[in-house]
């Protein structure tokens, strides 16, 4: 598998690499789900409570959403759950068989175990989510730790989250490579110096690649293997 042909120069060097920091949703599992769950599953959850049209629920809660995202309360299933008087938490455990890998992203887990190197899941999920996640997926034997936004009290589109990180986990910046599929959370990784970026052009594998000139970037984390 070669890198996508947005950025067909761009590999990682790992011979300076001693720790893998990975985000979760669209960059490991398939933002399908968290698409499918926020713009679909809650609309019609929330219209059946109140006799809203699916259409109806959308535009009233795509606001909502909207003033709150690259917010922790964006992240947060407690907030919403409170906001829309639904359990966001059971409601993804019953909407749990959409979530899935990303193509490559377990094979590529393997390989970085295999390579000896540090792999530290660094997620704005809620902790909870996780839970859902990895019982669904079983993604968290391939991980040696899981860093949620929300134990840091920052979200990662924020300074005060890296500067947290690093203490929390002991990271060498300069040694670490970071993918994400969120171009602001990315941005605030290069402006805290993490050493290697990498952005994930298709997050959501019903949907086309995504053209991003910004930072080196993959279809795929299978592409980032030697």
């Amino acid at each position: 598998m070669t890198l996508s042909a947005q950025n067909q120069t761009a590999r990682p060097d790992w011979t300076r690499i001693q720790v893998v920091l990975l985000d979760m949703d669209g960059t490991l599992l398939d933002l399908r789900f968290d698409n499918y769950f926020w713009t679909e599953f809650i609309p019609q959850q929330y219209g059946a409570a109140r006799g809203l049209a699916l259409h109806e629920a959308q535009a009233e809660l795509r606001p909502r959403f909207a003033a709150h995202q690259g917010t922790l309360k964006w992240y947060c299933t407690d907030h919403w759950s409170q906001q829309l008087g639904l359990n966001i938490a059971a409601l993804k455990h019953e909407a749990r068989e959409h979530i899935r890998f990303l193509p490559g992203a377990e094979s590529f887990l393997v390989t970085v175990r295999q390579m000896g190197r540090r792999v530290v899941l660094v997620t704005n999920a809620h902790l909870d989510a996780c839970a859902v996640k990895f019982q669904h997926t079983g993604l968290e034997k391939y991980l040696d730790e899981v860093v949620s936004s929300h134990s840091l009290d920052y979200p990662k589109e924020e300074a005060g989250f890296w500067t947290r990180l690093e203490k929390h986990i002991g990271l060498m910046r300069e040694q670490a490579l970071f993918a994400d599929d969120n171009l602001p959370v990315l941005r605030a990784a290069r402006a805290y110096g993490i050493g290697q970026l990498f952005a994930v052009a298709q997050p959501d594998s019903t949907r086309p690649a995504r053209h991003i000139p910004e930072f080196p970037t993959v279809n795929s984390v299978r592409e980032l293997l030697p």
